[in-house]
Formats: structure tokens, C-alpha cells, sequence
């Protein structure tokens, strides 16, 4: 069976809307049971629609991650959110491959006409984000390569088995790739193409103090 997540959310603390969230779990776990779904979790939110930090659906967020979640059931599409905030947070559980369920629907969830256009827009401009990346990190190595950057001998630890290797922040290649020109973007694209996690602050920050300790102010 198909496991699901039951999100119900009012908008304030006030006791007489407890009433409400009781009434939107009574008929979300009928409708689990009319779709063919197992309700694993139930949420509950006491939060506007307009905020994006809302304790319930962080870990609505989280436990979509962590399990191998199918489906979120609200009882209309206001349940998620409102204006901006629920274009980002159904945009953040189509990425996860989430169909999300609402009463209103009588099944999936239906977007109107401008929130899907909204929704294309979004993607495509995360995958013309995910094709600049990419040509940075490529442009990245290749000026690495060419001012003599030769990952075969400097990475730590090649082929570790146990996927514990090139954790460690090569601070001697930091400084080296700068010294020959590259930006910081451009080091820690690189480095991601070879494989350490690292941004551009971190190889800002290696790099100072670097030249701090180098020059014994630290």
C-alpha cells in the first residue's frame, strides 16, 4: 500500500479551530482509505497559509525525505499555503515526486491555469541553473588543468571504497588554483567537479587564513 502523509493547517492558536483540524483528520483519513493509501503520519499546523516556517510542514518536508512518501493529503489546495508560499512548497513536493491528494478534488490536487504556468516557469529556470553550474564547474577544471592542476596526483585518498575519501579541504590546491589566476567561484566549482563538497566561502575562508597564518597574524 501507498504511504501518505495527512497535512492539516489552521491559520491561528485559537482553540475553537481545534475543532477544524479535527474534522480535516476525520475526512483526510477517509479519503486515505478511498484512494488506497496508508496514512503513516499525521500533521497538524497552527499557522497563516502566507508563512513558510511553520513547524508542521518542515517536518512534512523532512519526512518526505526519510521515507519513502507517495502522497500528501490536504483538504484543499489553501492547506498547503497561500500566494507565494504555496507555489514554493508545491513546487518542493512535485521535486520529490510527491502527488498531493485533496478532498476538494475528490482525488489529485488540481492547479489553476497561472499556478502551473508559474510552477513550468520555475523549473526551467532550475534547469538552466543546473546547466550554468555544470559549465562553470567544467570551465573551472579546465582552467585548473590548464595552469597545471593534475587531480590524478593531488587528490587524497583515490578509490577508497568505503566512500570516505577527499573529505578533507585541499587548503595547498586553494591556494595554488589562486595564485594562478582562478576567482573563488571558480576554485570551488572546480573542487565540487573533483569531487569535495565545498562553496565558494569556504574557499574564500581557507585561503585567508592561509595567507594569515602564512604571514603570522594568527
Amino acid at each position: 500500500m501507498k504511504k501518505a502523509v495527512i497535512y492539516c493547517r489552521v491559520s491561528t492558536e485559537k482553540e475553537a479551530q481545534e475543532s477544524s483540524l479535527e474534522r480535516q483528520e476525520e475526512e483526510l483519513l477517509v479519503l486515505s482509505y478511498l484512494k488506497g493509501f496508508e496514512p503513516v503520519c499525521v500533521i497538524r499546523d497552527r499557522a497563516s497559509g502566507y508563512e513558510l516556517n511553520r513547524p508542521g510542514m518542515l517536518e512534512l518536508l523532512d519526512l518526505i525525505k526519510q521515507e519513502n512518501i507517495e502522497a500528501v493529503l490536504i483538504q484543499d489546495e489553501t492547506r498547503i499555503g497561500r500566494g507565494n508560499a504555496k507555489i514554493a512548497l508545491v513546487h518542493c513536493l512535485f521535486k520529490e515526486g510527491v502527488s498531493v491528494f485533496s478532498i476538494a478534488d475528490d482525488g489529485e490536487m488540481q492547479l489553476s491555469e497561472s499556478d502551473s504556468m508559474v510552477l513550468q516557469i520555475v523549473s526551467m529556470v532550475e534547469e538552466y541553473q543546473r546547466k550554468i553550474h555544470n559549465l562553470k564547474i567544467k570551465r573551472g577544471m579546465k582552467r585548473a588543468v590548464e595552469k597545471g592542476y593534475r587531480p590524478e596526483k593531488n587528490l587524497k585518498n583515490k578509490g577508497n571504497e568505503n566512500g570516505r575519501s577527499r573529505k578533507e579541504v585541499p587548503t595547498t590546491e586553494i591556494v595554488r588554483l589562486r595564485e594562478n589566476g582562478l576567482t573563488y567561484e571558480e576554485i570551488a566549482a572546480t573542487l565540487r567537479g573533483f569531487g569535495y563538497e565545498i562553496s565558494r566561502a569556504t574557499v574564500h575562508r581557507r585561503y585567508i587564513e592561509y595567507i594569515e597564518s602564512e604571514s603570522g597574524t594568527i
